[in-house]
C-alpha cells in the first residue's frame, strides 16, 4: 500500500479487515497486559482520530487505563503481511449517542442490556503515533529473497513499506 495523503486513512485501511486489535496496558504495579478487543469503529477514523472499543466498566481494561491511559493498539493480518501498532491515549465514555451508533448486535451477547446496559462504557483511544508494516510481495517472493539472502548473507532486498505515522 502506498503511503496516503491523509495517514487516519492510511491507517484505516490497513485496519477496517481486522477484528481484533491486542490492546496492552499497564496494571497498578507497572506489568503490561494485552487483551482482544473488537473495534467498534463503522465508518474509519475521523478527524477526532479515535478508535472505540465496547467495554465492561469492571473489567480489568476499565480500571487500568482509569490509571495509565496510554495503551497500545496491535494489529496483524498475518494473511496479507500487514502489521499495525497504533500509541493512543485512553479513557472511558458515556456518551450515549456514540454508545448507539457503535452498538451492533454482536454486542448484545456482552451487554444484554442494550446500549442502556449499566455495564457498558465506550473505551475512546485517541491516536497519537502509529507505525506499519505492509509487504507487497506474495509469498512465494518472499520465500526466494529470504533464500537468496541465507545462501549469499546479504540482507533481502525491500521485504516490505515500513512507516511512521504522526498523528
Amino acid at each position: 500500500m502506498a503511503v496516503d495523503a491523509n495517514p487516519r486513512e492510511t491507517l484505516w485501511e490497513l485496519i477496517k479487515d481486522i477484528r481484533f486489535a491486542m490492546i496492552t496496558h499497564q496494571h497498578p504495579d507497572g506489568q503490561l497486559h494485552a487483551c482482544p478487543m473488537t473495534t467498534a469503529n463503522k465508518e474509519g477514523m475521523k478527524e477526532d482520530q479515535n478508535l472505540y472499543f465496547l467495554v465492561s466498566k469492571t473489567s480489568d481494561l476499565a480500571h487500568c487505563v482509569a490509571q495509565h491511559p496510554q495503551i497500545n493498539l496491535a494489529y496483524a493480518d498475518t494473511d496479507n503481511d500487514s502489521y499495525v501498532s497504533i500509541s493512543a491515549r485512553a479513557h472511558l465514555s458515556e456518551d450515549m449517542a456514540l454508545k448507539e451508533e457503535l452498538f451492533s448486535a454482536m454486542a448484545k451477547a456482552w451487554f444484554p442490556g442494550g446500549v442502556e446496559d449499566p455495564q457498558l462504557a465506550i473505551l475512546v483511544a485517541r491516536a497519537e503515533q502509529a507505525e506499519y508494516w505492509d509487504v507487497q510481495q506474495s509469498k512465494l517472493v518472499q520465500l526466494f529473497a529470504m533464500a537468496k539472502s541465507a545462501v549469499t548473507g546479504n540482507k533481502p532486498d525491500a521485504m516490505g513499506h515500513h512507516q511512521h505515522v504522526p498523528l
